[in-house]
């Protein structure tokens, strides 16, 4: 039998559960035990499909619309936010209802209607279709927000008067991709409304800090997290900007070795919504074809925490 052949695992740090969503699961948990199964929740709680299964195996039952809701059950809302029309009709039909947004989501959100009230035409910068866009959108009336998806974009892009104009992201972008659309909007409109902080959230900048940290020095980089994960995609395209080959992965079962095949140092992460359990076992199975190594890369240390709501908090 032939030596197994060394292999060195950079696992970057911070990565995974981020305090959004470890807020949001909770949520989820805390009302099944709390009211009983079923517990409702408009659409995925996070986009991870191994959290969603072992909820739906708890007793929650993921929905994409109210009219999916009975009135005598709670619903709660999802981490990326939801348009303001819907608490409005949980509360018309005297719903219980917890909201899981994220705290940070919900400050652009603020920022938005404080723009809106100030009479600025408002830019967020995002893509199209993902929830955390529509629920920001939703908070104000239609046409009140413009969506700019790319640097042509904000370049062609002509607001009513150029001189009252407010930008706000999308949180789990590339912090890369966001700095040069704000640069082409600051360019044209050099009075532009920028946010007091920084949209892109304290989770999406760390991790992708830490690929990058990783990236330079592993010839592959393996991203946990689902497809439809914002914040892990972006991940994959970082490691890729900075040289790696690149795979977003949604656990170890669709791992193939030949990836790593030649490959003498590996990155691994995972984004901020996949459980710790699969990077282990990304880890285990390259333990199984190679003679692994693990250095753990450490760029940041996470100390946030959010409150939960108060009929899930005692």
């Amino acid at each position: 039998m032939s030596p197994r052949a060394p292999l060195t695992v950079l696992l970057a740090s911070p990565r995974g559960f981020c305090a959004g969503v470890d807020r949001a699961i909770q949520i989820v948990e805390r009302a099944i035990a709390r009211y009983g199964a079923p517990v409702y929740v408009r659409h995925e709680i996070v986009h991870n499909r191994h959290v969603v299964e072992r909820l739906r195996a708890l007793g929650a039952v993921f929905v994409e619309d109210l009219d999916e809701c009975p009135d005598d059950r709670p619903v709660v809302f999802s981490a990326h936010g939801v348009p303001k029309s819907v608490p409005a009709e949980a509360k018309a039909r005297r719903m219980l209802f917890l909201d899981a947004t994220c705290p940070l989501v919900s400050k652009v959100h603020v920022e938005a209607q404080r723009h809106f009230e100030a009479g600025r035409e408002i830019v967020l910068i995002g893509h199209a279709g993902h929830p955390e866009v529509v629920g920001t959108m939703g908070q104000l009336p239609d046409g009140a927000v413009r969506l700019i998806e790319t640097v042509e974009d904000a370049q062609s892009f002509e607001p009513r008067d150029p001189a009252n104009v407010a930008f706000v992201t999308q949180t789990t972008l590339s912090v890369d991709d966001t700095a040069d659309i704000v640069a082409a909007l600051r360019a044209r409109f050099p009075g532009i409304a920028a946010p007091h902080k920084e949209d892109i959230c304290y989770a999406t900048t760390n991790r992708q800090d830490a690929v990058k940290a990783i990236a330079g020095r592993a010839e592959v980089l393996l991203v946990i997290g689902s497809a439809n994960s914002s914040n892990s995609v972006r991940l994959a395209e970082v490691g890729r900007r900075a040289g790696a080959r690149a795979y977003l992965i949604e656990d170890a079962s669709v791992l193939e070795p030949r990836w790593v095949e030649g490959a003498r140092t590996v990155g691994v992460t995972a984004g901020a919504s996949a459980p710790e359990v699969l990077v282990q076992g990304v880890i285990d199975k390259l333990a199984a074809a190679f003679d692994v190594t693990v250095e753990e890369v450490d760029t940041a240390r996470e100390t946030v925490t959010f409150k939960l709501p108060r009929a899930v908090a005692g």
